[in-house]
């Protein structure tokens, strides 16, 4: 992805490179896949993001990537069962009742819309996390941050839809939980280019680094060599 030279002179002055994290340990890896569920991109349901769909192919190259190096793909739910009484604010006062219904029913467990969408490579050993909120790591969401913990790991590379919402949010509390926090910008999907585009230009400023599945898939090649020659 390139960047406006005003956002590549503000990160260089920060962190002294654009790109902080050469390689990564595959072993201490994961890819936090959020929402590819069929509520968030199919046609018919309420929350579809269409451009998700063109991302799978590039989800399934990382995943792949990831797995034969030897890390971890996880893949993050969102079920709307109970939100209404745990989610109370948003249920009745962001969305318009019939928006609510619709959510709780669409993104209900035992939904359709709950799947994760026909295409993706989701292996029966890849981990599943069932998340309540934007974030999959806000306290009480879900049990994300223990999955993580348990395979000790500490680099984060996300991807999944939409970018600037629960893709962000979790980033944003992964990076401030002090986990390496990597937006994987052609695996990320928004409603709309300007939304996705906004939302990285904002992480790259502030969080975390933004690289392309062919840069993540690079680094990890590149510690599978230095490991060889060791």
């Amino acid at each position: 992805m390139e960047f406006p030279a005003w956002i590549v002179d503000r990160v260089m002055a920060r962190q002294g490179s654009l790109h902080p994290y050469p390689r990564f340990d595959a072993r201490r890896t994961a890819f936090v896949v959020v929402d590819l569920q069929n509520y968030y991109t199919q046609p018919g349901f309420m929350g579809e993001c269409a451009p998700a769909r063109a991302t799978f192919g590039k989800v399934n190259q990382l995943a792949a990537a990831l797995r034969e190096a030897g890390g971890t793909v996880i893949w993050v739910l969102t079920c709307a069962d109970g939100a209404d009484r745990f989610w109370s604010h948003h249920h009745a006062s962001m969305l318009t009742p019939e928006r609510s219904a619709r959510r709780l029913l669409e993104l209900g467990r035992t939904h359709a819309g709950f799947e994760i969408a026909p295409g993706l490579d989701a292996q029966p050993g890849d981990p599943r996390v069932i998340k309540r909120c934007y974030s999959a790591l806000v306290p009480g969401s879900s049990t994300l941050d223990d999955e993580l913990k348990a395979r000790g790991i500490e680099t984060v590379l996300i991807g999944g839809t939409v970018t600037n919402v629960c893709c962000e949010s979790t980033a944003r509390d992964a990076m401030m939980m002090n986990y390496a926090t990597v937006m994987v910008e052609d695996a990320l999907s928004a409603v709309t280019p300007e939304e996705h585009v906004q939302s990285l230009h904002n992480w790259m400023l502030f969080f975390g680094d933004v690289l392309s599945v062919d840069e993540v898939a690079s680094r990890l090649e590149a510690l599978e060599q230095a490991t060889a020659l060791a």
